[in-house]
């Protein structure tokens, strides 16, 4: 291993190796890539398998299998950038110098954010999709309930496509009807903004299989605290906080930035989430000219999902290379998002939208809000094989 790069990655989720592989593609050399785990997951699978509609194994793959071959795994982990020394410290000592950086480490979930949701993981009523250990047990919770109360919660911004929260309590309900137990069920769905959604057009849709569920929504309310022993939840809404007592429970914690990270200059000053300051379209840092940032730990206007992310990287990866060639980056990322909402486990729809939420759909033909059976199988079955087979390698 060498101890500096042309091109040093922190990160190696979906951002890092399919910007690495992209990279190499554009003829970048000596590419450095830091990270620790020695796994890999695809994680918009997570909420099918908490559904009963694939397995853990279709999910994730070993990291040593999906590194780009042209690139240097560096298997640590980074614990400081000191930007006017061009270098990264490894949290084992190691210094890596590096020419351009780019930084992707990706979210931390903040278990410790909520009072008591950290301990209520262990119990045997509550269970999180975002947690890789955990989507097995979220289905065989679905499976187990057949009266009584679920309370599925949405995390608060900046979130991993914080709208797919919702998902499973839809493939939940879904499933319940099947069974004939849905009217036995109540089921609380809580979210932190104005409307399920904040896309008028998908707002509508939601709301319709939300009355045709018997779904209770609470708009504007988080999660304020968990109970596990009581099996009770505290929810802050616009009333005030109550209780609610549940059966089951599915929590998304709020999430940041990583701890150290938001100990580096890279962050806006009194940026409390850590986030890298970058423009938002170049995404270039404002201040430091050889370092980049995209995917959830950037501080982009976008909604933060794996479609944006892909757009992110085409565009930071032409500017990159640009850059390296002695040119001026020029391409400009749209600020694109993208969320599916699976509605029913044979059905979903995909929103489509800008920073603003007002709708950028792909097909501008087809109503962006309409559940449909193709959505689902793209979403389900080939979006996974394009994930392994041709986004990881930086060719979709």
């Amino acid at each position: 291993m060498a101890d500096y790069y042309q091109v040093l990655v922190i990160g190696g989720g979906n951002a890092g190796i399919s910007l690495a592989a992209r990279l190499h593609r554009y003829k970048v050399a000596d590419i450095g890539l830091i990270e620790p785990r020695p796994v890999h997951y695809f994680q918009p699978l997570f909420s099918h398998i908490g559904g009963g509609a694939a397995r853990m194994s279709e999910a994730v793959r070993a990291q040593a299998q999906v590194m780009p071959r042209e690139v240097e795994w560096i298997r640590g982990e980074a614990a400081d950038i000191r930007p006017e020394e061009n270098a990264v410290l490894l949290a084992d000592g190691r210094r890596i110098g590096y020419g351009q950086l780019v930084v992707c480490p990706g979210l931390q979930l903040d278990w410790d954010g909520v009072p008591g949701l950290a301990e209520a993981m262990a119990s045997p009523q509550v269970t999180s999709n975002y947690d890789p250990a955990m989507p097995e047990k979220t289905w065989k919770l679905v499976c187990s309930l057949r009266s009584g109360t679920a309370v599925f919660t949405q995390p608060p911004e900046p979130a991993k496509c914080a709208g797919v929260a919702q998902k499973i309590a839809y493939l939940a309900c879904d499933y319940w009807r099947e069974q004939g137990v849905l009217e036995d069920i109540r089921v609380v769905l809580v979210v932190p903004t104005p409307t399920v959604f904040g896309v008028k057009e998908v707002d509508a849709a939601l709301r319709a299989k939300i009355a045709e569920y018997g779904i209770e929504l609470c708009t504007s309310t988080t999660l304020a605290g968990v109970d596990a022993a009581r099996r009770a939840v505290a929810l802050a809404g616009p009333d005030g906080t109550r209780e609610l007592t549940f059966n089951l429970l599915h929590a998304v914690p709020p999430q940041s930035a990583p701890d150290w990270l938001k100990d580096t200059p890279l962050p806006a000053a009194g940026d409390a989430g850590g986030f890298v300051e970058v423009d938002p379209e170049l995404l270039r840092h404002r201040r430091y000219g050889n370092v980049w940032s995209l995917g959830d730990a950037a501080a982009t206007l976008n909604y933060k999902s794996g479609g944006a992310l892909r757009k992110q990287v085409k565009v930071l990866a032409r500017n990159l290379a640009a850059v390296v060639g002695g040119r001026e980056p020029r391409e400009r990322y749209n600020h694109y998002g993208v969320c599916p909402i699976a509605l029913t486990r044979h059905t979903l729809l995909f929103a489509e939208f800008d920073h603003q939420y007002r709708p950028m759909p792909t097909f501008p033909r087809l109503d962006p809000a309409k559940e449909r059976r193709w959505a689902w199988v793209l979403d389900r079955w080939i979006f996974p094989q394009i994930y392994w087979h041709l986004i990881l390698k930086g060719r979709a």
